[in-house]
């Protein structure tokens, strides 16, 4: 174990035990940090995601920079509320009791995140985050997969990782040595359903969603990007012809000119989404697109229409600017098909139809179902963000991020004027009447029990 990661868990225990990080007043000095680290350095973030993803500013915006502003800034407008105890109701049987439940900090916490996603701006980052946060409260440990390791070998309180399902079991083996809690953030095939739309206007805002919600989103490389499409036959051509459209508009339609679309993150993912393409089966279900720029690692908008379902494109999770479109000869099939599948960390359904709606959301599952929109739900900080299954476990945004890095502890107190004898021995049936009575909330009983008129009453009601 390398003394330097010990050290760091040690400089954070000291600093949590002095209680500083506990108050109101700290959290939203730190929240105000980070507002100031963005305005200060927004447009240095924006340059570094330029630089490891040719992202446009307004995507660094709305995807990266704003997010975290927003969310910030709701969490100051909250945090004080959510730290407040909240009563917990009691039924009047226990009057003399005063219950509550405490937000507790969960304690020391290790956050991993795969820096090699965007490297320069998690550079600039890890260099401005000390000079704004509590740098003995918040530490930023930079290295590759030894350091996660040596990390994750120490007893932290609570682990939160963004990742691969492959790398989130080896965190969860690691978290089951000191039984640490986790939260998971995986990500895998989010499907989309596209049933039959009657209005050319309904159509048109649903093909640009998705597309949007596609290559929008760092051209696919995100974890709530729609993987695939799942369409009637018949309403299959129509779609393509749509999608084709939109991609110009939005992208270009020459590799080497396209615009406002993010380049594949390094050579690694480059070479593995390409590999994709290089299966002959799949390279034949090519209608739009293919085309790819190896030394600018760029590979532009690609559409498929029914690759093989056991070829990796449809078992793995795509993560890049490829989207194969399934036919199926009724939408409804588009259940089973999902189910047949790893719990997805969202899906998308366009259509107008309620029992179809109503199908969708009680036989599938999902971190997240949104109908008629992409990748919107990301940004509703009152909406739980998390996977379920293969894609994650565990939830966050807005409150619910404050509740996952918090513990509910059950505070309760109690008065020492009133004493009921019937809960200790020795043992008698009126003891056993009492807490009968008690566990069924029969308060006249009770007070009958207690008077000696309880055999009385039950004689007078069977005359």
């Amino acid at each position: 174990m390398n003394g330097v990661e010990e050290d760091v868990l040690g400089e954070l225990r000291t600093t949590f035990r002095s209680g500083r990080t506990r108050s109101v007043a700290w959290r939203k000095a730190q929240l105000q940090a980070i507002l100031k680290l963005l305005d200060e350095n927004e447009e240095e973030i924006f340059e570094a995601l330029k630089q490891d993803l040719g992202k446009h500013p307004v995507e660094s915006y709305r995807d990266e920079v704003g997010v975290v502003r927003k969310s910030a800034t709701n969490a100051l407008r909250c945090v004080e509320k959510w730290m407040a105890p909240q009563k917990s109701v009691i039924s009047s049987a226990a009057l003399t009791l005063d219950p509550a439940i405490g937000a507790i900090s969960a304690g020391n916490t290790i956050v991993l995140k795969p820096s090699e996603l965007a490297p320069k701006c998690s550079s600039v980052l890890a260099n401005t985050i000390p000079r704004y946060l509590d740098p003995e409260a918040i530490k930023v440990v930079e290295g590759g997969q030894d350091v996660s390791e040596q990390l994750l070998q120490l007893k932290w309180d609570k682990i939160f990782f963004t990742g691969s399902p492959r790398v989130g079991r080896l965190i969860m083996s690691a978290a089951a040595k000191h039984l640490t809690p986790v939260t998971l953030e995986l990500g895998g095939k989010c499907p989309t359903i596209l049933d039959t739309l009657s209005s050319s206007y309904d159509l048109q805002v649903a093909v640009k969603r998705i597309a949007g919600g596609k290559w929008g989103p760092c051209n696919g490389q995100a974890c709530i990007g729609i993987d695939y499409v799942l369409v009637e036959t018949q309403f299959a051509p129509v779609l393509i012809e749509l999608l084709e459209k939109i991609i110009k508009t939005f992208y270009g339609e020459n590799l080497k000119t396209l615009g406002n679309l993010a380049r594949i993150v390094n050579k690694h993912h480059f070479d593995r989404v390409h590999n994709l393409l290089k299966d002959p089966k799949v390279a034949a279900s090519v209608v739009y697109g293919g085309s790819v720029d190896e030394e600018n690692m760029v590979i532009e908008p690609t559409i498929l229409l029914n690759p093989p379902l056991d070829a990796d494109i449809m078992t793995e999770e795509i993560f890049g600017p490829l989207l194969p479109i399934i036919t199926l000869n009724n939408i409804e099939e588009s259940i089973q098909f999902i189910n047949s599948r790893p719990k997805p960390l969202a899906i998308y359904a366009f259509t107008k139809n309620d029992s179809l709606k109503e199908k969708i959301l009680q036989e599938t599952s999902s971190g997240s179902l949104t109908f008629n929109d992409a990748m919107i739900q990301f940004i509703c900080d009152t909406l739980p963000f998390g996977g379920v299954g293969q894609s994650g476990y565990g939830r966050y945004h807005g409150k619910f991020s404050f509740d996952t890095f918090s513990h509910e502890k059950a505070v309760l107190h109690r008065s020492l004027l009133i004493e009921l004898e019937s809960r200790y021995p020795p043992w008698n049936n009126f003891k056993l009447e009492f807490v009968r009575l008690a566990y069924d909330y029969d308060y006249l009983g009770l007070i009958l029990l207690l008077l000696g008129l309880r055999g009385i009453f039950r004689t007078n009601r069977r005359q």
